[in-house]
């Protein structure tokens, strides 16, 4: 008898794995639909975001969507849009957009993920995963209030801005 010796390497896992395993984690209940979508609800402090990844094997692209229910009225839309241009042009990663079908607000970026130098390694870690998801949530937590003052109380988005973003300094 001889032994065979098996070189036995498993597979890198895809970006859809990663994300479940940081929302499994975290204990966020999720739904998958292949290796392309995974969906999860994150309950932050303004809201519950609905966060939806979607992974595009050919153009190796995986695209992360954050939205909370926040739509605009169809009167302040305008402003919205002038909102969205300011608040975009803070932003280091990912844009917020108005969805002109039914004036949904949401947050979106895009990665691109290419290890050609090392077929082995994944295509996303579990670190990048965990920041693709905090960068999600963050910027719509940050930029929540600034939604809900030009949306709801007819504030200027400068107005909105500046009332939204005021840090506090020292202590009380």
């Amino acid at each position: 008898m001889t032994m065979v010796d098996i070189d036995f390497t498993p597979a890198p896992a895809a970006p859809i794995d990663m994300l479940e395993h940081v929302f499994d984690s975290n204990g966020w209940a999720f739904e998958r639909s292949g290796d392309e979508e995974i969906t999860t609800s994150i309950k932050a402090g303004w809201a519950t975001y609905e966060l939806r990844a979607l992974w595009r094997e050919e153009e190796r692209v995986l695209q992360i969507i954050a939205r909370a229910d926040l739509t605009a009225p169809e009167d302040r839309r305008l402003a919205v849009y002038e909102t969205l241009g300011l608040i975009n042009e803070q932003l280091w990663m990912g844009h917020f957009e108005l969805w002109s079908a039914d004036g949904t607000v949401l947050f979106r970026h895009a990665t691109l993920l290419d290890n050609d130098e090392d077929e082995d390694a994944p295509d996303l870690t579990i670190g990048q995963a965990e920041v693709l998801v905090e960068a999600a949530v963050d910027e719509f937590e940050r930029f929540y209030p600034v939604f809900q003052l030009v949306m709801f109380a007819d504030r200027s988005p400068q107005d909105a801005i500046a009332a939204a973003l005021l840090e506090t300094v020292g202590e009380a």
